[in-house]
């Protein structure tokens, strides 16, 4: 019968640490694996992230494509979803936002996106609002200011 006290792997399951070092019968006595000279075989080696001992790392290997704008303008995106969480009446602008936990300091442009439904009538003042937004906000009894 199988107990707790006479459990034991399978048979190759486990394999012995490799012990470095310990004398010429080992097969890895003296230099332990390193070699003879150079920078692996010291102490206190570690190699730069992506280096190939010495072969041209891959990351110089591929070729370079493309460029990125640094003049970007990137929108964080709001749905008006979210905007239906607000009270009847209110102003949703930047610092709105920022007080209900929707935009950070970050967030330079704000744009708001006709995902979901507003029922509420609120006063928009944002970056950009898209066409759709703009008319489920007035739809529903809003005003909309860029």
């Amino acid at each position: 019968m199988l107990t707790l006290n006479n459990l034991s792997p399978n048979k190759g399951a486990r394999k012995a640490k490799k012990r470095v070092g310990r004398g010429p019968g080992s097969g890895l006595g003296k230099t332990a694996g390193r070699g003879h000279k150079g920078a692996r075989s010291r102490s206190g080696y570690t190699a730069k992230p992506g280096f190939e001992g010495g072969q041209m790392p891959l990351h110089r290997r591929l070729p370079k494509r493309g460029f990125t704008n640094i003049f970007k303008t990137t929108y964080k995106i709001i749905s008006l979803s979210d905007l239906d969480t607000f009270e009847d009446g209110t102003t949703v602008d930047r610092q709105a936002l920022l007080d209900a936990g929707l935009v950070t300091e970050r967030d330079t442009m704000i744009k708001i996106l006709a995902n979901g439904e507003i029922s509420k009538k609120v006063q928009v003042e944002v970056d950009k609002v898209s066409r759709g937004a703009q008319e489920k906000i007035i739809a529903a009894g809003g005003t909309v200011k860029e």
